[in-house]
């Protein structure tokens, strides 16, 4: 009898010990498939500003550099819709706030971290914070932000005029149409920039170009070129956009982002040649 009841006490307790077992197994899962939600929903907070560390930082040039920042886990996306910004929050000379927004040139597919390209203005307020931002410092993002919302092949091609750092949103834009096999939008980009040096990105749109010759073209523009430059010179004209975009269309969309002067005189050139309100977004 007692060695009955023995026995029945160790069965029970090997259930209550499995059921435990399961139970923290099922809790566990729970929690993974939670954090997983969380880390693929995306980092960035629209409503609040969240830091994220500076891991690394590439001078590219004497007023270029590219800021590497951690997500919370090797696994985070930081959940930026693509062609959309984020606002970024620093202090300008005098200590007094500033905020200012900004496209990172890195995607959802790059987990773990993002990437900013900034080029600092000597005036810049928030370029000045940017200059002072060292490896192991935070910087404050809320996102995301815009009106650009892209779903491949909603198009069949896209026109980008873009005028220095307004290259940004352009390159995050192609670069996801270029990495996915499945979109077969063409891209048609004409850049323009006051000097060589100040072309941002160049080694990377040069590679868009050689690897994807069908799909993606680019012509530069220069304000004071170099002697022996063979692409555009002065500003962007209304021929070097009938000549470098795709013409109007239903189907084909102009994106254009630069300096303010710049886009004005883009929108007019654009409704000169005859493109539809409908057909142009500016950043």
């Amino acid at each position: 009898m007692g060695q009955h009841i023995h026995t029945h006490r160790v069965e029970v307790i090997t259930i209550a010990v499995a059921l435990v077992a399961v139970g923290a197994g099922a809790a566990f899962y729970l929690y993974l498939t939670k954090k997983q939600r969380q880390q693929s929903k995306g980092c960035l907070d629209p409503e609040n500003f969240k830091e994220f560390k500076l891991v690394k930082r590439t001078q590219l040039s004497h007023n270029v550099a590219k800021f590497r920042f951690d997500l919370p886990t090797p696994a985070s996306v930081l959940g930026l819709p693509i062609g959309q910004h984020m606002s970024c929050r620093g202090k300008d000379a005098n200590g007094e706030e500033v905020v200012k927004a900004y496209t990172p040139t890195t995607l959802d597919s790059d987990v773990g971290y993002f990437e900013l390209v900034i080029k600092m203005y000597p005036q810049g307020r928030m370029s000045h914070h940017f200059r002072e931002l060292r490896e192991g410092d935070y910087l404050a993002v809320k996102g995301p932000k815009g009106r650009f919302k892209y779903q491949p092949g909603q198009v069949r091609a896209f026109g980008m005029i873009a005028g220095g750092t307004g290259i940004t949103p352009m390159f995050q834009v192609a670069r996801a149409i270029l990495e996915n096999p499945n979109d077969k939008t063409k891209i048609h980009l004409i850049y323009a920039n006051v000097t060589y040096e100040d072309i941002l990105l160049k080694e990377e749109l040069d590679s868009f170009a050689k690897k994807n010759s069908d799909r993606f073209n680019i012509y530069y523009v220069l304000n004071e070129p170099p002697e022996g430059w063979n692409g555009g010179v002065g500003y962007v004209s209304k021929e070097m956009i009938l000549a470098y975009c795709p013409p109007p269309a239903s189907d084909i969309q102009i994106l254009r982002c630069g300096p303010p002067p710049m886009n004005k005189a883009m929108a007019f050139h654009l409704e000169a040649l005859g493109y539809t309100p409908e057909t142009l977004f500016k950043f």
